[in-house]
């Protein structure tokens, strides 16, 4: 038996498997506090408190399987980071990923001549978002915090650490924060003072440890229990998913994402795109999107419906949403624009516009985006690898008009699997591998959706693609600012 925890952004997920598939899955929400403009940060107590209700939800649907776990494999978001001291206690909040205090800091390190480069020196933008410019931030507004620490940790790593006492991070994590150059090696000059502060990079599916007999008695599972390291959601994705170069994984989740996977590294990286390590070797090509699901969790929260139900509404509308474009950038506009000040927008209402409208044109917005950047990474261009398809990962996979829209955008049809927790599954897999246990990914997490194209919808979006471009390159225009402007917005209210 295999339990996986997922520390994702808004939910952690723990899943048991066995060598047929998923046994039991449970999930508990962890809150997302914004207490000021460009702000985005949670309590690092809720990362762990969030695992224990889970690991209770799943010991409680199969107490026998629960009871029988040969291995841990973890996996998690990746650029959320918490500052912890010695003994793993937080020093403050969690800063997330999504968070964009650090405009002004992201600027100054982009001009730098060591990391003047738009991709940064490990293929990471050096944007607001960067866990880079994060530190730079705390250098200058929290120097005492940051002094007083003694790790900088995610939050799969600083679970892990909980649960087996030893501090590590994996190769997929350590790419994604950008303080690490293509080779792995630290850039000090990006790290600054988190340098000495950054926990040893090790293979994603190595085991790291074993569980703690108190932390064992906790979660009712075994003390000695081996804990493997596993890799970053997208990465796991890309391999609980089955993608390949020729089938590109698209996820839904809190946000949306494009990866494609790819054995060597590239020379050049395309404009937009990044580069990071893949779960076992070679590298991913990602395209990762601002919003999605956190996309319909906002206008939910304006309109007085869940998300389910405005994805209900959505099929409501035709393709085109009648005429309602939206831009899905709540925390900015990510890949493939990179342009932090630009902003959600929805442009063509009128007053015989409805929710539904409103609501397709959402999920538009995020599958225009998508399509962007597969065109970004070359999948689209005729002289690029043909394409069979995408792979899906994320919730998205049981959204019925996420399905539609995505495949009338792209014109590709696209799979998913049994589970739909490709980034359990991906961590299944690791963990599998580093305890010696044969586990094959058609075995457990077969595919069992194949979404065709409707030809009406892509010859509708076909027609429609060249305004819907229009608006979002007017949204990213209007979104350019003097420097002071921006500096203003990205300083400490207080």
């Amino acid at each position: 038996m295999i339990l996986t925890i997922d520390a994702g952004t808004s939910v952690t997920k723990v899943a048991l498997w066995d060598r047929q598939g998923l046994v039991a899955l449970a999930g508990t929400p962890v809150d997302t506090r914004h207490p000021a403009l460009g702000r985005s940060e949670q309590d690092p107590a809720d990362w762990w408190a969030s695992v224990l209700s889970a690991c209770a939800q799943v010991r409680g649907q199969s107490p026998g399987g629960f009871g029988s776990v040969d291995v841990v494999g973890c996996t998690g978001a990746r650029q959320t980071f918490a500052l912890v001291d010695a003994s793993g206690e937080p020093l403050g909040p969690g800063i997330l990923w999504s968070d964009r205090r650090a405009m002004a800091e992201a600027e100054q390190l982009a001009l730098a001549p060591d990391t003047a480069n738009a991709s940064g020196p490990s293929g990471v933008p050096l944007d607001a978002g960067s866990v880079a410019a994060k530190i730079a931030w705390l250098a200058g507004h929290d120097r005492q915090r940051l002094d007083a620490s003694a790790w900088l940790l995610a939050p799969r790593d600083l679970i892990a650490w909980r649960l087996t006492g030893s501090v590590a991070t994996d190769a997929t994590l350590a790419s994604r924060t950008g303080l690490y150059d293509v080779d792995g090696q630290v850039v000090e000059q990006l790290a600054g003072a988190a340098t000495t502060r950054l926990p040893p990079v090790v293979p994603s599916d190595q085991v790291t440890g074993h569980l703690e007999a108190p932390v064992a008695a906790a979660l009712g599972l075994a003390a000695g229990t081996p804990v493997v390291i596993g890799a970053g959601d997208r990465p796991c994705e890309v391999l609980g998913s089955g993608s390949s170069e020729a089938r590109p994984m698209v996820s839904w989740g809190t946000t949306a994402n494009v990866s494609v996977p790819v054995d060597t590294r590239p020379v050049s990286l395309p404009p937009g795109v990044v580069l990071s390590r893949g779960a076992r070797g070679g590298w991913l090509l990602e395209g990762g999107l601002s919003a999605a699901g956190s996309l319909l969790a906002w206008l939910g929260g304006l309109t007085g419906h869940s998300p389910v139900e405005l994805a209900a509404l959505a099929l409501e509308s035709p393709p085109g949403s009648r005429g309602v474009v939206a831009t899905p950038w709540l925390e900015g506009a990510r890949a493939p624009w990179w342009q932090p000040e630009a902003g959600a927008a929805f442009v063509g209402l009128g007053s015989a516009h409805g929710l539904a409208d409103i609501a397709r044109s959402a999920f538009e917005s995020v599958a225009w985006e998508v399509m962007r950047c597969l065109e970004a990474v070359g999948s689209r261009q005729p002289a690029g690898c043909p394409v069979a398809g995408l792979a899906l990962a994320g919730s998205g996979a049981s959204i019925p008009v996420w399905l539609d829209v995505l495949t009338g955008i792209t014109g590709l049809p696209v799979t998913g699997r049994r589970s739909g927790q490709a980034a359990s599954a991906g961590a299944a897999q690791l963990a599998a591998a580093a305890v010696g246990m044969d586990v094959g990914p058609e075995l457990i997490d077969p595919v069992e959706l194949r979404v065709e194209p409707r030809a009406a919808a892509v010859g509708r979006y076909a027609e429609l693609g060249e305004n819907a471009e229009r608006v979002a390159a007017a949204v990213v225009d209007l979104a350019a600012a003097p420097a002071s402007r921006r500096a203003d917005r990205s300083e400490d209210p207080s």
